[in-house]
């Protein structure tokens, strides 16, 4: 069986499997030591290219030098003539800075939304996906103290759908935070949490659901906190759940 499904964890990763074969190689992941084992190396990869991706961006201060190198010399001309080169200049080069930083924000929060997703893949497909097992905030909310640099309040879940799983210390980037496993029926939801401060621009204080890897995916700011929530739950779902960590963000 797992022969069946390594040709496909490929386009998995990507986002691109039907949504009946998305849950069918969830809950096969959760079985399958060799298939996750598998597909845990893949996510590991993609990490480590992004990352080195990162590493060598160059710098605006760079951008500006190369540019100077390469501009055109100017022969002298009237200094109306000038004057209007000088506008022109002005326009284009803030309609460059506006279209590259839009561009640049628009392409990390892309990053940022498909590193998010593949932590939660990887918390699918883990043998032990979290290091606090317990159904009580008040027993995995205080085992995060000293772990991470901040504190964080979490739902009261009588009377709803949903059942708290677990938890584990996670990274992003270089940014420590907080990863609790949420559950909805036969849904798995990972939930987020890091400073804001460390996290990307570009992410807007709140988003409504979107689609990422075949999953759901919703982040906002809070109390200098940003969080995400993902999964494979229906955007109503992950909207019930966002509510309850809103409000318990407010407590």
């Amino acid at each position: 069986m797992a022969d069946a499904w390594t040709p496909k964890l490929d386009t998995y990763l990507d986002g691109e499997l039907a949504g009946s074969e998305m849950q069918a190689l969830d809950a096969h992941l959760r079985g399958c030591p060799a298939c996750a084992a598998d597909i845990l190396n893949r996510v590991q990869l993609r990490r480590a290219t992004q990352s080195a991706g990162r590493r060598y961006q160059p710098s605006g201060d760079f951008r500006q030098r190369v540019q100077q190198a390469v501009a055109p010399r100017r022969a002298w001309s009237p200094w109306r003539a000038w004057l209007s080169a000088a506008t022109a200049v002005c326009v284009l080069v803030f309609a460059g800075l506006v279209v590259t930083y839009m561009g640049r924000a628009a392409l990390e929060r892309k990053q940022t939304f498909s590193e998010v997703a593949d932590l939660h893949v990887a918390t699918l497909a883990s043998s032990t996906p979290v290091d606090v097992v317990s159904t009580d905030r008040h027993t995995v909310k205080p085992w995060f103290a000293g772990k991470i640099p901040f504190t964080f309040n979490l739902p009261e879940l009588q009377n709803s759908d949903f059942t708290l799983v677990g938890g584990r210390v996670t990274y992003l980037g270089q940014a420590p935070g907080a990863h609790l496993i949420y559950q909805v029926r036969k849904h798995q939801m990972s939930v987020f949490i890091f400073q804001d401060r460390d996290i990307v621009r570009g992410l807007g204080s709140d988003s409504g659901p979107e689609k990422k890897l075949s999953f759901n995916l919703q982040t906002w700011r809070q109390d200098d906190l940003r969080y995400f929530v993902v999964g494979d739950a229906s955007p109503e779902d992950i909207g019930k759940l966002v509510d309850l960590l809103k409000a318990a963000a407010r407590s």
